[in-house]
């Protein structure tokens, strides 16, 4: 298989990227580095493609390594053949590899190895021949020996040979497969005794299944699959059974009188016995495998604009951790997130001395402070603490005309964070409810740096992120956190650890050693400094150097996202219009844009050694030094009232913002403590293969109220305007 040629292919790309790109990798570049400062090599791939084509790239090798493999072990054996040569050629999947190598893979004893270890072997061959002139009978009875005792036991012998010959033929598995995938149906009803037990009904759309595997869903294969493994629900793939058993003697068969009933005879205990279970583990692996894809590829596309909301900045705020027994958790931040104060108050237990007490408490602790937002958890009680919150901002407003909004936050994960190691060791003098409301303050003013603290798979934006395969999560999440990170970029004197091992070329240990350096030497006022880091080298410091940024140091280059090797060329082309890196710093270079227009952006990128893609992407980072790119997109709705499930109307119309986005539909906060679903069907008028072709995390949407039920706290939405 030519690799290059195949990526080239099916990603669309020019021959020349596509080689420069795997060279890239292969030198060990990183993504980021390759999206952001390598795009006149690579076409300008974004991140989302360049980190397909790694995984394509890295499948494509272990297969050509596992044909490899294949093809030095059946040569060992002295079997290998032209037609095993040009099967592992045309062989596009692990699978059909496999595929290949099952008859030459060593066994564990089988029905079929003990028949052959009776002297078997020529009788079956006789018998899959299938000369219509051979006389079975006679012919087994030159078998019987001291194990074999009998013509029939003979018989019996080779056909267990000859199905596990059928079992073994890769074409046959193939077209078994696929008649499994295109004409199977996946069933499930209750394991016996379970119905009762499912006292929640969680599995009572599966109690009478059935649905084409064809057309199963993602989200509907990994609930089947859980439900199997918590023991509550039988699964099972049914197909016509005869029909199977024709498929499996079709390539065997000849017109051989009696020696092919006895070949239909083995085929059809090939596949009751051999291929049928194994060839189910295997659709139903694939699907599980197919389903977890859609679903990590799900989590990447909503925790993305999740960590790159935009950032509620320098705004003093109040964390507010809801509880009952325990109370309610307070803890204030300046406009950077250090901690100014904390407390704990008890207004959601419905006495009036405890909400009057947290009353006198929060508005001395709001003056004193100067708070202007306050960041509430969507937690347990906090439906009961955005009551008292809306009347404390209104009480304060109408006492003292300070305004005061609130902001209902997503505190998944923060639990997770304030007892881990890192929450302990941030705030050693805190206890964990404490660190909660320090994280639900901090992640309004600076989502991706909080969030950034917390295992991704706790941050409540995925389905059955639990059931994944681990590894494989992990990294593709991994990928996510590290494309957030270094797009927006880390302020250098001010990032955390668990930040900075996000950025491009560097890892935790060296992480720890820039924010070490930086505790021991004061501000970083260069990116040359950073050389002098121990374990940051040459290589590490291309990679990573382009991220970090430096508010007010020594060059306004460094606070923008031009790489440390462009400077020159930077310089070069503000020269080109008089301007110097003087000029940038005191913002005096709007016309930038429109003098390179005039001038000719082909030819100024000629007269500075520039590429087209680099020329633009250096003068929007002159224009704008220091720029986050969060800045442009809509900011979080701050709420100064509140309005409960029981005020809503079939027909009202809300603005609501994106929490989660699934197979099945969207979930939208619309200031309700429940969040409302909107189903796939209510979100356009148009055909839409998936929810995400039109909503994203963090989408601030028009929406109007489909239904309510009250009981079971659940909200029906549309985005349909002839619905309202």
């Amino acid at each position: 298989m030519d690799i290059l040629q195949t990526i080239t292919q099916e990603f669309n790309l020019n021959p020349t990227h596509t080689k420069n790109i795997v060279s890239l990798i292969d030198e060990g570049n990183t993504i980021p580095f390759i999206a952001r400062y390598r795009k006149e090599m690579t076409g300008s791939c974004d991140d989302q493609v360049l980190r397909e084509l790694f995984d394509r790239l890295t499948y494509l090798r272990n297969l050509e390594k596992r044909k490899e493999e294949v093809a030095n072990s059946i040569t060992e054996q002295g079997k290998m053949s032209d037609e095993i040569t040009a099967a592992l050629a045309k062989a596009v999947t692990l699978t059909e590899v496999e595929d290949i190598y099952r008859p030459y893979k060593q066994k564990r004893k089988t029905r079929a190895s003990v028949a052959i270890a009776k002297g078997l072997q020529g009788l079956a061959d006789a018998i899959l021949s299938q000369d219509k002139a051979l006389d079975v009978g006679a012919e087994s009875v030159k078998y019987i020996t001291e194990e074999v005792k009998t013509s029939a036991e003979a018989i019996d012998g080779a056909k267990d040979i000859i199905a596990e010959i059928i079992s073994d033929d890769a074409i046959t598995r193939k077209k078994l497969r696929n008649f499994f995938f295109n004409h199977g149906e996946i069933t499930s009803c209750y394991a016996k005794g379970k119905k009762e037990a499912d006292e929640a009904g969680t599995y009572n759309m599966y109690a009478d299944y059935s649905e084409p595997v064809s057309a199963v869903k993602s989200h509907r294969v990994l609930a089947l699959n859980r439900g199997e493994k918590e023991e509550f629900l039988k699964v099972s793939i049914n197909v016509d059974t005869e029909f199977a058993k024709r498929i499996t003697a079709a390539g065997f068969l000849k017109d051989g009188g009696e020696c092919s009933k006895l070949v239909k005879e083995a085929a059809a205990d090939s596949y009751d016995r051999l291929i049928a279970p194994s060839v189910e583990r295997e659709v139903r692996a694939q699907l599980f495998d197919e389903a977890s894809e859609q679903a990590i590829k799900m989590f990447e596309l909503n925790l993305k604009p999740l960590l790159m909301q935009p950032p509620v900045k320098n705004k003093i705020t109040m964390g507010w951790d809801p509880g009952y027994r325990t109370g309610c958790k307070i803890c204030v931040v300046d406009g950077t997130g250090k901690v100014l104060d904390n407390t704990v108050v008890h207004p959601t237990l419905g006495s009036a001395k405890g909400i009057a007490d947290a009353k006198v408490v929060l508005k001395a602790m709001i003056a004193k402070h100067k708070v202007e937002v306050i960041s509430c958890g969507n937690g347990t009680a906090s439906k009961e603490s955005e009551i008292f919150i809306a009347d404390l901002i209104k009480e304060i407003k109408a006492e003292t005309g300070r305004e005061v909004s609130y902001v209902i936050v997503n505190e998944a994960g923060a639990s997770v964070y304030s007892a881990s190691p890192l929450g302990a060791e941030e705030f050693p003098d805190f206890d964990v409810t404490t660190r909660s409301a320090v994280s639900i303050a901090r992640r309004l003013q600076d989502p991706l740096a909080e969030l950034i603290k917390i295992d991704p798979k706790s941050i409540g934006v995925g389905q059955y992120q639990h059931d994944m395969n681990e590894k494989r999560l992990d990294g593709a999440l991994s990928g996510v956190l590290e494309d957030c990170v270094n797009s927006v970029g880390v302020d250098l004197n001010t990032a955390s650890v668990s930040l900075l091992k996000f950025v491009a070329g560097l890892n935790s240990s060296v992480a720890k050693n820039i924010v070490a350096y930086r505790e021991a030497n004061g501000r970083f006022k260069s990116r040359k400094q950073l050389l002098k880091v121990p374990k940051l080298g040459e290589k590490a410091y291309t990679q990573c150097a382009g991220f970090l940024r430096i508010d007010s140091g020594d060059n306004i280059l460094d606070n923008t996202a031009v790489h440390p090797e462009s400077y020159a060329k930077a310089e070069k082309l503000l020269a080109l219009f008089s301007y110097t890196t003087e000029d940038v710093k005191a913002r005096r270079i709007a016309d930038l844009g429109q003098k390179i227009k005039a001038y000719g952006a082909a030819k100024a990128a000629q007269e500075t050694e520039l590429d087209n893609a680099t020329l633009m992407d250096i003068v929007t980072e002159l224009m704008k030094p220091g720029r986050d790119i969060r800045d442009s997109l809509p900011a979080p709705v701050l709420r100064k009232d509140i309005m409960g499930i029981e005020d809503l109307r079939v027909g009202m119309e809300l603005t609501g913002t994106v929490r989660n986005v699934v197979d099945f539909g969207a979930f939208v906060d619309i200031g309700v403590h429940q969040d409302g679903l909107v189903h796939i069907s209510e979100i356009t008028d148009r055909y839409i293969r998936h929810p995400s072709e039109v909503l994203k995390v963090g989408q601030v949407v028009t929406v109007y109220v489909k239904d309510v039920d009250v009981k079971k706290n659940r909200i029906g939405l549309t985005m349909k305007k002839k619905n309202k």
